[in-house]
């Protein structure tokens, strides 16, 4: 499926499998991709290339171990997965691990897509001592919310603001939280655009909360490359 490098790592006895890209040179810094719900696929495998293309050493996790037959065959494996919120927090941390094992001592970043962008805010409240990260489409909610001064990196979030699967309610709880933690947030909402907004197949899937922006999704990408631009320096 992927030209990319293929790594193996594990967490808690399961066998996972990340997918590496790498830049022509030396690498700047290390990029954690966490992808959609339905894991690696060449949506997520393009963004990771395009991170490399930066200049960036990019992975992106493996959330199940397991092959995904399809798009609805995702939410129950997803569902198991962040059952325990612990266990979701520590598959999350062994992405992370791995590419500190690949790059080691280069300034770590993250973005995610959807619940890849809900996993890395997990991380983020977890305590996870990165530079900065960015999501697109996350999902916001959370069972454990940020205690104050506990989240280290600048984040960034690229949010849809007709997504209804992350309602206005949820976005305002999610500002509060992250104020209440006196976090470094930037939080970009694009009028009329849905969930979904970076992935072209998102038109094709017959979902009613999904849909490509062309316009989202080019703001989004400009803006997390200012946003790790400007915090690298």
């Amino acid at each position: 499926m992927s030209t990319l490098e293929t790594v193996a790592y594990s967490h808690a006895g399961k066998d996972l499998t990340g997918y590496l890209a790498r830049p022509a040179g030396t690498p700047r810094a290390a990029v954690v991709v966490f992808p959609t719900i339905a894991n690696v696929d060449p949506h997520i495998e393009r963004r990771a290339q395009m991170l490399a293309d930066l200049g960036y050493i990019a992975m992106i996790a493996d959330f199940y171990g397991d092959p995904v037959e399809s798009f609805e065959a995702s939410f129950p494996m997803a569902g198991a997965l962040r059952e325990d919120n612990a266990f979701y927090r520590a598959r999350i941390r062994a992405a992370f691990a791995k590419l500190r094992e690949i790059a080691p001592g280069l300034p770590m970043l993250a973005t995610g897509y959807c619940m890849g962008g809900g996993a890395i805010l997990e991380a983020a409240r977890d305590g996870e001592d990165i530079l900065a990260l960015a999501t697109f489409h996350a999902t916001l909610s959370t069972e454990a919310p940020a205690a104050p001064g506990g989240i280290k990196p600048r984040i960034l979030v690229c949010h849809g603001d007709a997504d209804p699967l992350v309602p206005h309610d949820q976005v305002i709880a999610f500002w509060d939280e992250m104020n209440a933690a006196d976090a470094d947030w930037h939080f970009h909402s694009y009028g009329k655009v849905k969930h979904g907004f970076t992935a072209t197949k998102s038109d094709t899937m017959g979902k009613d909360f999904l849909a490509y922006s062309q316009s989202a999704d080019r703001q989004s990408w400009t803006s997390m490359v200012a946003f790790f631009d400007e915090t690298l320096g």
